[in-house]
């Protein structure tokens, strides 16, 4: 069993895409819950992802980003005093942002196998304790 971080897009396209990013977002969520991997997010990523819908009084859609994190094999991760410490490592590197740098460091304390993202700029950072970081299309899933 691996422990996969998904980054907040990958859930956008999963549950708002209709076309070839949404199938393949959908089709890596739904392997890793087959394998048995522990899917995990931050708690970052559930507020990135009911901005839009609350500020479009769109409930339907947060109830449908709610329900993924229900899941049994997903966990939300929060963002703690280690993760503070290896957030101030990453951000060393000033080309990542901040909310990325919280992402990456929350996967990083939880020791993640594999960091899935759509993100280029993510794509060349190294951060001990992800073991590695790729894009949705280069996923090994």
């Amino acid at each position: 069993m691996s422990k996969i971080f998904l980054d907040t897009n990958v859930f956008i396209y999963m549950v708002e895409d209709r076309g070839p990013r949404g199938n393949r977002a959908a089709e890596i969520f739904n392997e890793l819950s087959l394998r048995g991997d522990d899917v995990l997010t931050s708690t970052l990523t559930l507020g990135e992802l009911l901005v839009k819908p609350l500020e479009a009084d769109d409930l339907a859609l947060a109830d449908r980003y709610r329900k993924v994190f229900r899941g049994p094999s997903m966990t939300l991760l929060s963002f703690d005093e280690p993760a503070g410490e290896k957030y101030a490592h990453i951000r060393l590197n000033r080309a990542i942002k901040a909310p990325d740098a919280i992402q990456l460091a929350t996967a990083a304390v939880a020791g993640c196998d594999l960091f899935i993202t759509n993100d280029d700029r993510l794509m060349s950072a190294r951060v001990p304790g992800i073991h590695f970081i790729t894009s949705m299309e280069r996923a090994p899933i």
